[in-house]
């Protein structure tokens, strides 16, 4: 009998994960409960209690646990097991040894999945560590093929030389070793960075010489507008051990209208084909939605497109800048914008992936694990310019607080006081009594500090928030009920 349903590959998601903001979820397993510790009855001397959760609804008497300090993000309990866990929560003073052999089957499985703890436990929730990677935007080049709506981008015509990028990877590095870090992951963008696409592969077998020096685990993405990709491009990918992220922002027309070329022509047609030519050899590009106020009415049809290839994606918000502030209609209206999302997730409920899209469907709020803070910015990320110039955010090229050259780049980064302050959600009027706090972490600085002046206040798109979140962690829940063969 199954009395705990839940996605246990997303424990190594934590993880690996933990207050990132920069994560990549591979996630793809669920099953029925498979302990996150091995917990026997003689584990459970004293009594035990109930964790704080909230409760999600399904058929057939099945309830959806979201729980802060669980090992799991989400759990389904079958009634007997729900039954069980309201008694905990009810009574301070339950002996597992007092139970039938049922009941304490049930409560094994609730104690490993976080939803038991011991009554002398003071509270249940987690505590925040530190990222064990680096992430480095390397900005190849400031020319692009394509004319994007929302870009931030002069588009002016200068490259990042070999020297740079080399410097750019050893500053790098040199941080990563300064503050223990585990992994390196460097992200090679742009413009587009398949104009240089040489010097990518120059980099990245540069980066494997270091890291392997230093052992240390080195993490690669390209992140392309796909339209110049070729069988060539995917060869060497795949060699080097590369990942492929391509922006593809709606079928047709939902994307044309905010990704055309220089030229003015739309570019969905060639990007679908590039996504198809990779897969047809075997790599899995992951695809980045960009929701405005002008494609919001689209996203059901590019979200059904990709689960039919079951692809990777994430859902991000258009973020206003000073170069696309006259576009008025990209301006995300809380109605048009959570009634597109809200169409999508039925889509999502028709076609339930096998994978969890905890970390996909929030923009740069994450479901799948607690974070302090909305990303990596002024913490765990070092933002190179085509001229080797250091900033926080690679919205914010403009503003360097370091370069190549500084010893311990990321350390000038941190104690930076101008600039994007990437603060704590604790930290945020209106976040700080907030249940979601610690999975949005108040929203992207950048676009609460354009809205409102401020760092230190929740993001203008809460209300988008809170209306999706119920959402998704539903759609979780049908997912983990039909992996588990439950779902009616």
């Amino acid at each position: 009998m199954k009395y705990i349903i839940y996605d246990s590959s997303m424990l190594k998601y934590q993880l690996a994960n933990h207050e990132s903001g920069q994560c990549d979820c591979d996630c793809d397993c669920a099953c029925a409960v498979t302990p996150c510790a091995d917990f026997t009855t003689a584990d459970f001397t004293g009594t035990w209690r109930a964790v704080d959760a909230q409760i999600i609804p399904f058929s057939d008497g099945w309830q959806g646990m979201f729980t802060p300090g669980g090992f799991v993000p989400l759990a389904v309990l079958n009634p007997s097991a729900y039954d069980l866990w309201t008694r905990f929560q009810q009574t301070q003073n339950i002996d597992l040894l007092n139970l039938s052999e049922e009941e304490t089957q049930a409560a094994l499985e609730m104690a490993s999945a976080g939803l038991l703890v011991p009554q002398t436990e003071q509270s249940s929730t987690f505590n925040l560590q530190p990222s064990a990677f680096l992430s480095a935007w390397l900005h190849l080049t400031d020319r692009c093929n394509l004319r994007c709506a929302y870009c931030y981008l002069p588009h002016v015509r200068e490259d990042m030389t070999a020297e740079t990028g080399r410097a750019a990877v050893d500053a790098t590095f040199r941080s990563a070793l300064a503050h223990g870090y585990e992994t390196v992951k460097l992200k090679y963008a742009g413009g587009e960075p398949l104009l240089r696409f040489p010097l990518i592969l120059e980099l990245h077998q540069y980066a494997q010489q270091l890291a392997e020096e230093y052992n240390l685990e080195l993490d690669g993405v390209v992140l392309s507008n796909g339209t110049l990709l070729t069988e060539a491009i995917i060869t060497n990918l795949q060699s080097h051990n590369l990942r492929l992220m391509i922006s593809l922002d709606g079928m047709g027309d939902w994307h044309d209208t905010q990704r055309p070329y220089a030229g003015g022509r739309g570019t969905f047609q060639d990007v679908a084909e590039a996504v198809e030519l990779a897969l047809d050899h075997a790599l899995v590009p992951h695809i980045s939605i960009t929701v405005s106020g002008r494609n919001a009415e689209g996203l059901p049809a590019i979200i059904a497109w990709v689960l039919e290839r079951d692809l990777p994606f994430s859902v991000n918000f258009y973020r206003q800048n000073d170069l696309s502030v006259t576009h008025t209609d990209l301006k995300l209206e809380e109605e048009k914008i959570i009634a597109g999302m809200l169409a999508a997730f039925d889509v999502i409920e028709d076609t339930l992936p096998e994978h969890s899209l905890l970390a996909s469907l929030t923009d740069r709020a994450n479901l799948a694990v607690p974070h302090e803070r909305t990303c990596s910015v002024g913490h765990d990320y070092l933002v190179f310019d085509q001229n080797g110039r250091v900033a926080k955010c690679q919205m914010m090229m403009n503003e360097a607080v370091a370069d190549v050259h500084t010893e311990d780049p990321l350390q000038r980064i941190r104690t930076d006081q101008l600039g994007v302050q990437n603060i704590s959600v604790e930290e945020k009027a209106g976040c700080r009594d907030c249940d979601w706090k610690f999975w949005c972490a108040g929203g992207c600085p950048l676009e609460t500090f354009r809205a409102t002046g401020r760092y230190d206040v929740q993001s203008p798109n809460c209300n988008i928030y809170k209306a999706i979140f119920p959402e998704v962690l539903r759609l979780e829940g049908l997912r983990l009920l039909k992996q588990a063969g439950e779902l009616a």
